[in-house]
């Protein structure tokens, strides 16, 4: 295939996130032209303004739409994009330089119509940003292959950091109108029709995600109650593992009363994992203070998760509703 690539970017009152993005944009060392195609999710704060400065350095398509959602306006991005192989990254992450030539390399050795590529911290992070993406990324919490994790058999892209051919997006339809989960949702359904995906670790992106505890809290809470909804839609890709967050959270609490009772034993254990956890956190950040804020971030992260799965998982399989009806808010219209 003779590679052109479009860039689908859904933006929603964050011209400052975008301006960064951009810039990383204008530095790539990629020798083609590529498209770089905006979609202003119904915002109040509008990024054009910030978007008149790169006209004249970057091939930039630039749409206004009513809100409807990240699913639905990369799809309109996608609809109308000039390439036919697509990138799709969240307005809050920024590139490295070679990232473009990385995944044109990859995808000639090995072509796919779908990939996904995992995240960073960069340097100008704050220590709250750079403990969350540790939380978010590190095998020894959820992460696991979200960091970069080679030896998978099947990779599920996440749209922080996404590619997609053209030829798979019509084929297959683009996102759906839940949020967040329309990520695995798609990825499932681009695997139901035969097609293939990857991890390429060399494409990374640096991913700002949430800058404080509570909007962290509310993201990872989410991602919980989706998961179900997604269990229920697809029943064949359900794992033991989901639960995981959820019986890590009882067993605290269970071990927090037996200690209590005077039997340590349990909490000891939890003890060792949140030491090997700093441990890991130091020697991969070499940052003291944020190795302790990775132990909070992961805390939120397991009760975040954990309980919005266990809730989700009840509420679905005993409400007689669509989930439609009992989450409206992991849905757009």
């Amino acid at each position: 295939m003779n590679l052109s690539f479009s860039f689908i970017i859904p933006v929603y009152n964050r011209p400052n996130e975008i301006k960064e993005l951009l810039d990383s944009l204008r530095l790539q060392t990629y020798d083609n032209i590529f498209e770089v195609v905006i979609v202003e999710d119904g915002s109040t704060i509008s990024s054009e303004e910030v978007i008149g400065d790169y006209v004249d350095y970057l091939a930039i398509s630039y749409y206004k739409k009513p809100n409807s959602g990240p699913g639905d306006s990369r799809n309109y991005g996608m609809a109308r994009a000039k390439g036919n192989y697509f990138i799709v990254l969240d307005s809050d992450c920024i590139l490295p330089p070679q990232y473009l030539v990385k995944v044109e390399k990859s995808l000639r050795e090995d072509f796919v119509h779908c990939y996904g590529g995992p995240d960073a911290a960069h340097e100008s992070f704050s220590t709250v940003q750079k403990a969350i993406n540790y939380a978010m990324t590190s095998f020894l919490t959820t992460g696991g292959i979200r960091g970069g994790k080679k030896a998978v058999d099947k990779f599920q892209p996440r749209s922080f950091n996404m590619g997609i051919s053209k030829e798979a997006f019509e084929n297959v339809g683009g996102y759906g109108n839940i949020h967040p989960g329309e990520d695995p949702d798609l990825t499932i359904r681009i695997w139901n029709k035969g097609y293939k995906t990857k991890l390429i670790s060399e494409a990374f992106v640096y991913h700002k995600r949430r800058i404080d505890w509570n909007k962290f809290y509310i993201q990872v809470n989410k991602f919980g109650m989706v998961r179900p909804i997604l269990n229920k839609w697809h029943p064949e890709t359900k794992k033991i593992t989901y639960w995981f967050p959820t019986v890590f959270c009882l067993g605290l609490l269970g071990s927090i009363i037996l200690a209590i009772a005077g039997f340590m034993v349990p909490l000891y254990f939890y003890s060792l994992y949140y030491l090997l956890l700093f441990i890991d956190a130091l020697r991969k950040t070499s940052n003291l203070k944020v190795a302790f804020l990775s132990l909070v971030a992961t805390a939120i992260q397991f009760f975040g998760y954990g309980y919005g799965f266990l809730k989700s998982t009840l509420y679905i399989n005993f409400l007689s509703k669509k989930p439609e009806e009992i989450f409206p808010k992991l849905f757009f219209s």
